[in-house]
């Protein structure tokens, strides 16, 4: 069956880094062809998108909340999708989610596959 699995998350201060990955295992078809997405849920909160690439890589989206603060990376020769985040402050800390939707481009409905979430925690 399909697997997402995240890695990558913890306890980090405000102003600091962390970067998380996602590996797909179990997908019908060759990697490249999902677009694959990062969303992200804060306590109390709905499940918010971050960011997606395309199955190529060559195009990315952002939720206005992360432009350049985080970049979304994949390696289609791993099967696994990066998120790296710089700059994090309080406000960032959720369970982050990734995400897998069959198709070439990110198309903003409804992804087909979920992991199960890593805890991202933002100290003041």
């Amino acid at each position: 069956q399909v697997q997402l699995v995240e890695s990558g998350g913890g306890l980090v201060q405000a102003g600091g880094s962390l970067k998380l990955s996602c590996a797909a295992s179990g997908l019908t078809f060759n990697y490249y062809n999902y677009a694959m997405g990062w969303f992200r849920q804060a306590p109390g909160k709905e499940r918010e998108f971050v960011a997606a690439i395309s199955g190529s890589g060559g195009t990315t989206y952002y939720a206005d909340s992360v432009k350049g603060q985080f970049t979304i990376s994949r390696d289609n020769i791993k099967n696994t999708v990066y998120l790296q985040m710089n700059s994090l402050k309080p406000e960032d800390t959720a369970v982050y989610y990734c995400a897998a939707e069959f198709g070439a481009i990110w198309s903003n409905r409804v992804p087909d596959y979920w992991g199960q979430g890593t805890q991202v925690t933002v100290s003041s």
